[in-house]
């Protein structure tokens, strides 16, 4: 099965690791071991509660203005 993993630097150092998919979430100090913990959380979440295999995800990024942080 095929799923997404999102990963941003986290403030306090390393990175947050997600799965939209699941919503499981987890962080690692090096982007190797964040997705590392992810794949762990994610195998223990669908032990718990599977679902169907969906396909391919597409992922993809879009812009908004710098002004609407500020609204």
């Amino acid at each position: 099965m095929e799923l997404t993993a999102v990963l941003t630097p986290a403030e306090e150092g390393g990175f947050v690791a997600l799965n939209p998919e699941t919503g499981t979430t987890t962080q690692g100090e090096t982007i190797e071991e964040a997705l590392t913990n992810l794949r762990e959380a994610t195998v223990l979440y669908l032990e718990e509660f599977p679902q169907p295999s969906l396909g391919h995800p597409i992922v993809t990024m879009f812009s908004v203005p710098t002004t609407a942080a500020h609204a």
